[in-house]
Protein backbone atom coordinates (compact mmCIF):
# COMPACT_ATOMS: atom_id res chain seq x y z
CA UNK A 1 0.00 0.00 0.00
CA UNK A 2 2.77 1.97 1.00
CA UNK A 3 4.36 1.72 -2.50
CA UNK A 4 1.21 2.57 -4.22
CA UNK A 5 0.12 5.26 -2.81
CA UNK A 6 3.72 6.78 -3.13
CA UNK A 7 3.59 6.08 -6.81
CA UNK A 8 0.11 8.00 -7.57
CA UNK A 9 1.01 11.56 -5.62
CA UNK A 10 -0.61 14.47 -6.30
CA UNK A 11 0.70 17.51 -7.93
CA UNK A 12 1.54 19.66 -4.34
CA UNK A 13 4.13 18.69 -1.84
CA UNK A 14 3.24 15.58 0.18
CA UNK A 15 4.67 13.00 2.45
CA UNK A 16 4.11 9.32 2.97
CA UNK A 17 4.80 9.06 6.43
CA UNK A 18 3.75 6.45 9.42
CA UNK A 19 5.36 3.34 10.92
CA UNK A 20 4.80 1.43 7.51
CA UNK A 21 6.49 3.94 5.69
CA UNK A 22 9.30 3.82 8.05
CA UNK A 23 9.29 0.00 7.79
CA UNK A 24 9.48 0.34 4.26
CA UNK A 25 12.12 2.44 3.93
CA UNK A 26 14.14 0.41 6.39
CA UNK A 27 13.95 -2.49 4.77
CA UNK A 28 15.09 -0.72 1.02
CA UNK A 29 17.75 0.72 3.32
CA UNK A 30 18.95 -2.64 4.10
CA UNK A 31 18.35 -4.46 0.77
CA UNK A 32 20.63 -2.11 -0.74
CA UNK A 33 23.66 -1.91 2.34
CA UNK A 34 23.14 -5.20 3.25
CA UNK A 35 25.13 -7.04 0.47
CA UNK A 36 28.31 -4.58 0.94
CA UNK A 37 27.73 -5.27 4.45
CA UNK A 38 28.29 -8.90 4.44
CA UNK A 39 30.88 -8.39 1.54
CA UNK A 40 32.82 -6.67 3.86
CA UNK A 41 32.49 -8.61 7.01
CA UNK A 42 32.70 -12.11 5.46
CA UNK A 43 36.13 -10.50 3.60
CA UNK A 44 37.72 -8.88 6.76
CA UNK A 45 36.98 -12.04 7.97
CA UNK A 46 38.61 -14.17 5.71
CA UNK A 47 41.61 -12.32 5.87
CA UNK A 48 42.07 -12.32 9.57
CA UNK A 49 41.71 -15.23 9.70
CA UNK A 50 43.98 -16.07 6.96
CA UNK A 51 46.64 -14.00 8.93
CA UNK A 52 46.65 -16.04 12.09
CA UNK A 53 46.45 -19.69 10.60
CA UNK A 54 47.82 -19.35 7.26
CA UNK A 55 45.33 -21.07 5.68
CA UNK A 56 42.42 -20.39 3.15
CA UNK A 57 40.49 -23.43 3.95
CA UNK A 58 40.17 -22.71 8.03
CA UNK A 59 38.59 -19.32 6.94
CA UNK A 60 35.75 -20.56 4.26
CA UNK A 61 34.56 -23.09 6.90
CA UNK A 62 34.33 -20.64 9.57
CA UNK A 63 32.79 -18.29 7.94
CA UNK A 64 29.90 -21.53 6.29
CA UNK A 65 29.56 -22.69 9.79
CA UNK A 66 29.03 -19.49 11.65
CA UNK A 67 26.06 -19.58 8.95
CA UNK A 68 24.47 -22.46 10.68
CA UNK A 69 23.94 -20.67 14.18
CA UNK A 70 22.87 -17.98 12.64
CA UNK A 71 20.02 -19.87 10.65
CA UNK A 72 19.12 -21.24 13.77
CA UNK A 73 18.77 -18.14 15.50
CA UNK A 74 16.75 -16.52 12.41
CA UNK A 75 14.71 -19.75 12.59
CA UNK A 76 14.14 -19.24 16.48
CA UNK A 77 12.60 -15.90 15.85
CA UNK A 78 10.41 -16.97 13.05
CA UNK A 79 8.92 -20.41 14.68
CA UNK A 80 8.86 -18.58 18.45
CA UNK A 81 7.30 -15.59 17.93
CA UNK A 82 6.06 -15.23 13.91
CA UNK A 83 4.34 -18.55 14.48
CA UNK A 84 3.40 -17.74 18.42
CA UNK A 85 5.12 -21.09 19.62
CA UNK A 86 6.87 -19.31 22.62
CA UNK A 87 3.84 -17.13 23.52
CA UNK A 88 3.08 -19.08 26.75
CA UNK A 89 6.79 -19.19 27.77
CA UNK A 90 7.78 -15.68 27.06
CA UNK A 91 4.08 -14.52 27.87
CA UNK A 92 3.24 -12.35 24.55
CA UNK A 93 0.29 -12.09 22.45
CA UNK A 94 1.10 -13.54 19.51
CA UNK A 95 -1.72 -12.35 17.83
CA UNK A 96 0.05 -9.04 17.78
CA UNK A 97 3.38 -10.42 16.14
CA UNK A 98 2.62 -9.79 12.47
CA UNK A 99 5.82 -11.09 11.55
CA UNK A 100 9.91 -10.90 12.07
CA UNK A 101 10.84 -7.27 12.86
CA UNK A 102 13.71 -6.48 10.25
CA UNK A 103 15.83 -4.32 12.60
CA UNK A 104 15.79 -7.30 15.47
CA UNK A 105 17.43 -9.72 12.49
CA UNK A 106 19.73 -7.45 11.20
CA UNK A 107 20.79 -6.62 15.09
CA UNK A 108 20.78 -10.76 16.08
CA UNK A 109 22.66 -11.56 12.72
CA UNK A 110 25.15 -9.21 13.25
CA UNK A 111 25.75 -9.57 16.65
CA UNK A 112 25.57 -13.18 16.84
CA UNK A 113 28.02 -13.30 14.25
CA UNK A 114 30.45 -11.60 15.85
CA UNK A 115 30.10 -13.83 19.07
CA UNK A 116 30.69 -17.07 16.93
CA UNK A 117 33.66 -15.46 15.28
CA UNK A 118 34.77 -14.96 19.31
CA UNK A 119 34.45 -18.00 19.84
CA UNK A 120 35.91 -19.68 16.77
CA UNK A 121 38.94 -17.39 17.53
CA UNK A 122 39.35 -19.29 20.84
CA UNK A 123 39.41 -22.68 19.47
CA UNK A 124 41.34 -21.70 16.54
CA UNK A 125 44.13 -20.35 18.33
CA UNK A 126 44.59 -23.64 20.46
CA UNK A 127 44.52 -25.42 17.39
CA UNK A 128 47.01 -23.46 15.47
CA UNK A 129 49.42 -23.11 18.88
CA UNK A 130 49.49 -27.19 19.16
CA UNK A 131 50.21 -27.38 15.58
CA UNK A 132 53.11 -25.18 15.44
CA UNK A 133 55.09 -27.29 18.06
CA UNK A 134 54.15 -30.07 15.65
CA UNK A 135 51.91 -32.34 16.81
CA UNK A 136 49.58 -33.65 13.74
CA UNK A 137 46.80 -31.96 12.66
CA UNK A 138 44.27 -34.55 14.22
CA UNK A 139 46.54 -34.11 17.63
CA UNK A 140 46.29 -30.37 17.18
CA UNK A 141 42.30 -30.64 16.58
CA UNK A 142 41.75 -32.68 20.05
CA UNK A 143 44.30 -31.00 22.63
CA UNK A 144 42.94 -27.73 21.33
CA UNK A 145 39.71 -28.28 21.58
CA UNK A 146 40.67 -30.12 25.60
CA UNK A 147 42.28 -26.74 26.21
CA UNK A 148 39.33 -24.20 25.09
CA UNK A 149 36.52 -26.10 25.41
CA UNK A 150 36.18 -24.65 29.35
CA UNK A 151 36.94 -21.36 28.75
CA UNK A 152 34.16 -21.33 25.43
CA UNK A 153 31.83 -22.86 27.78
CA UNK A 154 31.93 -20.45 30.48
CA UNK A 155 32.08 -17.54 28.77
CA UNK A 156 28.75 -18.86 26.51
CA UNK A 157 27.08 -19.26 29.94
CA UNK A 158 27.45 -15.96 30.83
CA UNK A 159 26.20 -14.79 27.62
CA UNK A 160 23.16 -16.75 27.64
CA UNK A 161 22.53 -15.64 31.40
CA UNK A 162 22.26 -12.25 29.73
CA UNK A 163 20.54 -12.83 27.04
CA UNK A 164 17.75 -14.85 28.86
CA UNK A 165 17.46 -11.81 31.25
CA UNK A 166 16.97 -9.68 27.90
CA UNK A 167 14.18 -12.26 26.60
CA UNK A 168 12.13 -11.84 30.14
CA UNK A 169 11.01 -8.15 29.21
CA UNK A 170 8.11 -6.61 28.57
CA UNK A 171 9.44 -4.70 25.26
CA UNK A 172 8.88 -7.04 22.29
CA UNK A 173 12.33 -6.18 20.61
CA UNK A 174 14.45 -7.32 23.06
CA UNK A 175 12.49 -10.12 24.32
CA UNK A 176 12.85 -10.96 20.63
CA UNK A 177 16.78 -10.43 20.46
CA UNK A 178 17.49 -11.55 23.67
CA UNK A 179 15.56 -15.16 23.16
CA UNK A 180 17.31 -15.90 19.47
CA UNK A 181 20.78 -14.47 20.97
CA UNK A 182 20.24 -17.17 23.72
CA UNK A 183 19.72 -19.74 21.59
CA UNK A 184 22.22 -18.99 19.12
CA UNK A 185 25.19 -18.36 21.60
CA UNK A 186 23.57 -21.97 23.17
CA UNK A 187 23.84 -24.01 19.95
CA UNK A 188 27.19 -22.31 18.54
CA UNK A 189 29.08 -23.14 21.83
CA UNK A 190 27.89 -25.93 22.29
CA UNK A 191 26.70 -28.56 19.15
CA UNK A 192 29.09 -26.29 16.56
CA UNK A 193 32.10 -25.54 18.31
CA UNK A 194 32.18 -28.77 20.35
CA UNK A 195 30.89 -31.12 17.45
CA UNK A 196 30.47 -29.29 14.17
CA UNK A 197 33.99 -27.63 14.06
CA UNK A 198 36.13 -30.67 15.30
CA UNK A 199 34.73 -32.90 13.14
CA UNK A 200 34.74 -31.01 9.88
CA UNK A 201 38.51 -29.80 10.98
CA UNK A 202 38.87 -33.77 11.23
CA UNK A 203 37.72 -34.86 8.01
CA UNK A 204 39.41 -32.23 5.94
CA UNK A 205 42.84 -32.98 8.03
CA UNK A 206 44.95 -33.23 5.00
CA UNK A 207 43.95 -29.47 3.42
CA UNK A 208 42.88 -28.06 6.63
CA UNK A 209 46.44 -26.21 6.24
CA UNK A 210 46.64 -25.35 2.36
CA UNK A 211 47.07 -22.26 0.98
CA UNK A 212 48.68 -21.14 -2.39
CA UNK A 213 52.18 -20.77 -2.63
CA UNK A 214 51.91 -16.97 -3.70
CA UNK A 215 50.05 -16.66 -0.20
CA UNK A 216 52.99 -17.80 2.01
CA UNK A 217 55.27 -14.76 1.43
CA UNK A 218 52.40 -12.61 3.10
CA UNK A 219 51.17 -14.69 6.40
CA UNK A 220 55.08 -14.23 7.16
CA UNK A 221 55.29 -10.38 6.57
CA UNK A 222 52.23 -9.85 8.53
CA UNK A 223 50.63 -12.80 10.22
CA UNK A 224 49.58 -12.92 13.50
CA UNK A 225 50.51 -14.66 16.32
CA UNK A 226 50.33 -14.38 20.32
Amino acid sequence: MVRQIRADRPAFENWVAGADAQAVDYLDSLARGAPWAVLIIALATFVLLFLMTGSVIIPLTALVISAISLGAAAGVLVWGFQEGNLSGLLNFDPVTISGVDALVLTLVLTFGFGLAMDYEMFLLARIKEHHDRGESTRLSIETGLQSSGRIITSAALIIVLVFAGFATGELMQMKQIGTALAVAVLLDATLVRIVLVPAVMTSLERVLWWAPRWTAPIHTRFGLSE
